[in-house]
């Protein structure tokens, strides 16, 4: 694969266990895209983190009820996670998973991805996009995080994972054509 597998555990192709996976990145860096594809390949349940954290009108579950439900997908023996979310739980579920993905992509693809959203979004609603949220309130709010995004997505943040990745496996995409590739290897399992 041209993506990093950093830096220590087995990949899935020598073997290593894909049961619990965490996808994770920026707003508009392709998680969807590729954990839909990577649930397919693998038959494991897809979890939307957005799907639990908005109800469909784009409003907030409290919490309680994110953290509960949380809880309940990382108990169960096989799960993909797309997103962020609280902290707190970002950093449970990167210790359950045993496949760490990390789409690291440049700000200004993450920039074009959301507003290639919002532009399309014009006429179709993205796929997964919560009924009655507005694309426009959606796009505004990942441009918000987008610019907050390097107060996390920084080397303290980089050492952190490779601490919490030293007995898993963790693909690093850093590039559009990485993250193609990737996608393409997964929707031809």
């Amino acid at each position: 694969m041209g993506f990093s597998v950093l830096p220590h555990g087995n990949t899935t192709e020598t073997g290593g266990p894909m049961n619990k996976v965490a996808v994770f990145g920026k707003p508009g860096s392709g998680k969807s895209t590729l954990s839909k594809a990577l649930a397919q390949a693998t038959g494991l349940p897809l979890h939307p983190l957005d799907s639990i954290t908005y109800q469909p009108n784009g409003e907030p579950v409290s919490r309680e009820m994110v953290a509960a439900a949380h809880e309940g997908i990382l108990s169960s023996d096989r799960w993909i996670i797309d997103g962020l979310g609280p902290l707190g739980l970002f950093y449970q579920r990167l210790e359950a998973a045993d496949t760490l993905v990390y789409i690291d992509l440049p700000y200004s693809t993450s920039y074009w991805f959301v507003t290639k959203r919002l532009l399309k979004g014009l006429f179709v609603k993205p796929e997964g996009w919560p009924k009655s949220s507005s694309v426009l309130k959606g796009t505004l709010a990942s441009y918000k995080v987008l610019r907050m995004c390097p107060q996390f997505w920084n080397e303290a943040f980089d050492a952190k994972l490779t601490a919490l990745a030293s007995n898993k496996t963790l693909y690093r995409i850093k590039s559009v054509a990485e993250l193609k590739r990737f996608v393409g290897e997964m929707k031809g399992k």
